[in-house]
């Protein structure tokens, strides 16, 4: 084989590894350099499965062809060539030959799989010479001409930009006119009359005739894969997914086989199991006289894949002996894709299928009670993201449901928004904080992120291996597909159910466990953390080593975090708990005293309001430590706004309304975040921090004596300097020894700080030396050291992100290097004082995966998350465990 120098270097490099009659120049582990796709046509084609021969072109030619201003490296066309010729000695085909013509199909495949994402040519070679010798040789011109206007119509649209649609258009206006409902009950003639329109359409839009040359084809087609790469969609796709934008895209050139050469042919999808629900049983669909794109495409509605033991049984036996193999062998579940030529079966893919949340955790807990897989494999392969897919609502039980429709099930969970029938508007309802169920004839990748910015997609046509059912798995969204009752009229925004009209903006309600579509907003219900996903959980505990708490306000979020297996209260919002309406007046009038007298009778009303609170939050935490972060609220937000406001305030004050405006306009601060709050409250206005105190140990202690063991951890916000710190713990232990004392009983507090602050960071030695404990409130943290407010920077940190200017929102991953340098000095520092000090986070990047491992890396004691995010936080924390032991083994 050829190979070429690179462009400014004396090493050759190779650019193009065949596969092909049971021996491959590749194999599964080189999918960095083949791609997905092409590594696992090599290792197929070693292990002996029936795979059609060809080459795959590697990623690292696509990372050449855009630094080298899209063109291709010095030697990449010798290579293809000899390749070429490789393939059509090995078939005894020629490509553009019309007497026994090579035809091939043009596919991407990067290093991580990304369905539907990237673009695919099929019947590639074909011309009108070949396609007329095709018909001769097969004797079927039927075939032929189906052929020729599918590889029209994907050329067109792939490679010459030519609208999808336009193409459909003609081609629905064929089947109508001869009152024909399927592409499979076109005949020749019809096909003829249909490439002719095709080849009219190619001229009128770019000016020239359709290309003729099989071998321009295939530099046209390579060139446009390498150009998908970059493509809206797949950009999108990857942004969504955290695929790196600098890995590049292989090109499967590959012998095309045809499942459209009549009844004796097919083509189908599969998965080793059920991708919806898990459950061990061979699962997919197939057609009979058809090629893959009409399966996955959904515009026919296919078969279960059951029926093809019916169909073709022997076929089907030898598929169920393949699949049992494949998923042996990469220990995974699998998906196929495979072609029926005329009785003979051909495998085109396979790859680790995308799965639900609920499938994902049953199959790896099954694979580890089949012995296929360990503990440790088996919670590495669900992502922290897919647990929160589990926690998605369901339909509440016991409603009077209008069920209008019944599709196919493609992902379970339930979904109620406004139908939209765009994905542009999915977006902007998405960005207006307001719920969406895109509703279409049949998804595309264009409508990428439509899909992921609606609650749930709705699909006329297409089955369980279609692009909305197998993007929507992916997604974790909810999506009933190949709901045949249904008639969407995009253009003009209705979506028709017999006589009944649902317009855009009105409401529509997806089950996705069973297909229904039902009228109307429904109640949802939130899923049970039960069955397998329960122990799976329970596994990754017995790996990880940080431990996870959560961020709870109300006894009620504390009893949901403790059923999801939250280990304490790392963060209870103390400010959270003044909003109420019985509340509110007494913590205006304790703000806006002007005197000390009538700031402690506003706080006497709030004590006992305060100890419920408390006694609440460590019965619902039975024993479990729990951080009670003392007032830090900036005060404009309690502060009365608006005529109405200011008109009750001055009335419950029994002041005037002249008088609440002036205090208003004292209190008033140019940066609130910066100002009057947190321990400055606490030492300007002692008696709050002092009656929160109150509140807290009053509360332990009648715990206490009902047989409860607690151990309240009072968290001082907002110290910057230890000398406030100091002021504010001799308030609290002044209390809590009183408390004692009169109450006569024993227990265990401890007094530490919020590291939000860099100087606090910084002099963490210092603070060590009063502080018991450490908590980073990540949130401030991020925000004081880039100089960010968080409430305005979402106006620009997304350009931020998508220049590549930070890698990541430093508000939802913490930022490692500035953020986490901060974060790195106050644990050493702090240690170095106080060697088992125990230091947390509170802040919300405790419930994000990133951010979990790297506070396992740095030593923390836990993570703190809201009460939903615990399941995946115990996930993550176990996963960076195993990320580190690998990175150890790797380095050996």
């Amino acid at each position: 084989m050829k190979t070429a120098k690179t462009v400014g270097s004396s090493k050759t490099k190779k650019y193009v590894y065949f596969f092909g009659n049971g021996k491959a120049e590749g194999s599964k582990e080189m999918k960095s350099l083949l791609g997905g796709k092409g590594a696992n046509l090599a290792e197929m084609t070693n292990l002996g499965i029936p795979v059609p021969p060809g080459f795959t072109i590697s990623t690292q030619a696509c990372i050449e062809y855009y630094k080298n201003s899209k063109k291709y490296p010095a030697g990449l066309e010798n290579e293809i060539s000899s390749n070429l010729e490789k393939l059509e000695k090995l078939t005894g085909k020629k490509l553009g030959n019309t007497e026994n013509p090579l035809l091939v199909s043009v596919r991407s495949g990067a290093a991580f799989s990304m369905p539907g994402m990237m673009d695919t040519i099929l019947n590639l070679g074909l011309n009108d010479h070949v396609t007329d010798g095709l018909a001769k040789k097969s004797k079927n011109e039927r075939f032929a001409y189906d052929s020729y206007r599918r590889f029209i119509q994907m050329f067109g649209d792939v490679v010459l930009e030519i609208e999808h649609a336009e193409f459909e258009h003609i081609l629905s206006a064929k089947k109508a006119k001869h009152n024909v409902k399927s592409d499979a009950e076109l005949s020749s003639g019809m096909l003829k009359e249909i490439v002719n329109e095709y080849k009219a359409l190619v001229k009128k839009d770019i000016g020239k005739d359709f290309p003729q040359d099989p071998h321009e084809q295939l530099r046209l087609a390579t060139n446009a894969v390498f150009e998908s790469w970059n493509n809206k969609r797949a950009i999108s796709y990857r942004k969504l997914n955290g695929i790196p934008n600098d890995l590049g895209t292989a090109v499967n050139i590959q012998t095309m086989v045809f499942g459209n050469l009549g009844n004796t042919s097919g083509t189908g999808v599969a998965f080793t199991r059920n991708p919806s629900t898990g459950e061990n049983k061979f699962y997919g669909e197939y057609l009979i006289n058809a090629q893959g794109e009409d399966v996955v495409a959904g515009i026919r509605t296919p078969n279960d894949i059951s029926q093809l033991g019916k169909d073709m049984p022997v076929i089907y036996k030898e598929l169920l002996k393949i699949q049992k193999k494949l998923e042996a062998h990469y220990k995974d579940m699998q998906d196929l894709e495979f072609t029926i030529e005329d009785q003979k079966l051909y495998l085109l893919q396979t790859r680790n299928g995308k799965r639900t949340a609920q499938a994902a955790v049953n199959v790896a807990v099954d694979m580890v009670k089949e012995k296929l897989i360990t503990k440790e494999i088996a919670v590495t392969r669900i992502s922290p993201e897919q647990i929160n897919q589990l926690l998605h609502p369901m339909i509440e039980k016991g409603q009077k449901l209008d069920v209008i429709a019944k599709g196919l099930p493609a992902s379970p969970g339930a979904a109620v928004g406004k139908v939209v029938f765009t994905a542009e508007e999915a977006v902007k309802l998405a960005k207006n904080g307001e719920d969406s169920v895109l509703v279409r004839l049949e998804t595309s990748p264009e409508d990428i992120e439509g899909m992921a910015s609606a609650r749930g997609i709705l699909t006329a046509r297409g089955g369980m291996t279609s692009h909305a059912a197998v993007v929507g798995r992916g997604m974790g969204k909810c999506c009933v597909v190949g709901c045949n009752e249904i008639t969407v009229h995009e253009e003009e925004k209705i979506l028709k159910i017999g006589k009944l009209e649902i317009k855009e903006g009105e409401y529509l309600t997806l089950n996705g466990s069973t297909g229904e579509v039902i009228k109307g907003k429904v109640k949802l219900a939130q899923p049970q953390f039960t069955g397998n996903f329960k122990t799976l959980i329970g596994w990754a505990d017995e790996i990880r080593k940080l431990k996870i708490r959560t961020n709870a306000d109300t006894p009620k979020d504390a009893s949901i975090a403790r059923d999801f297996g939250a280990e304490g209260i790392g963060l209870t919002r103390t400010e959270h708990m003044f909003f109420g309406a019985d509340r509110l007046p007494f913590v205006r009038r304790m703000i806006m005293a002007e005197d000390e007298t009538t700031r402690q009778d506003a706080l006497k009303h709030l004590l006992p309001m305060q100890r419920e609170d408390f006694k609440g939050i460590f019965k619902a935490m039975k024993g479990f430590p729990v951080t009670i972060r003392l007032l830090d609220p900036p005060l404009h937000e309690f502060l009365p706004h608006g005529e109405d406001e200011i008109q009750r305030t001055a009335l419950d004050m029994d002041v005037t309304e002249q008088k609440i405006r002036e205090i208003n306009q004292s209190l008033h601060e140019l940066n609130p975040m910066l100002g009057h709050r947190g321990c400055r409250l606490g030492i300007t206005y002692p008696e709050i921090y002092k009656m929160q105190a109150r509140a807290i140990f009053e509360a332990a202690a009648e715990v206490i004596k009902g047989g409860i063991s607690i151990v309240p951890e009072i968290m001082i916000p907002l110290v910057g300097h230890i000398n406030e710190l100091k002021i504010c713990k001799n308030y609290i232990v002044e209390i809590a020894e009183e408390i004692m004392k009169n109450q006569k009983v024993k227990m265990k507090y401890s007094i530490g700080t919020m590291i939000e602050i860099p100087r606090a960071a910084i002099t963490a030695d210092e603070i060590a030396k009063e502080a018991e404990f450490f908590s980073f409130g990540t949130n401030d943290l991020t925000q004081m050291t880039f100089g960010f407010s968080r409430d305005d920077a979402g106006k620009f940190l997304p350009f931020y992100v998508e220049k590549n200017i930070l890698e990541n929102d430093p508000f939802v991953s913490i930022d490692r290097i500035g953020v986490g340098g901060l974060m790195k000095i106050g644990v050493e520092r702090g240690r170095k004082v106080s060697p088992t000090l125990k230091i947390g986070i509170c802040g919300e990047h405790g419930g994000d995966p990133s951010s979990i491992e790297f506070c396992h890396s740095i030593g923390l004691n836990y993570v703190s998350c809201s009460p939903y995010r615990v399941p995946i936080a115990r996930l993550a924390a176990a996963q960076a465990v195993l990320k580190e032991k690998a990175l150890l083994k790797n380095k050996k």
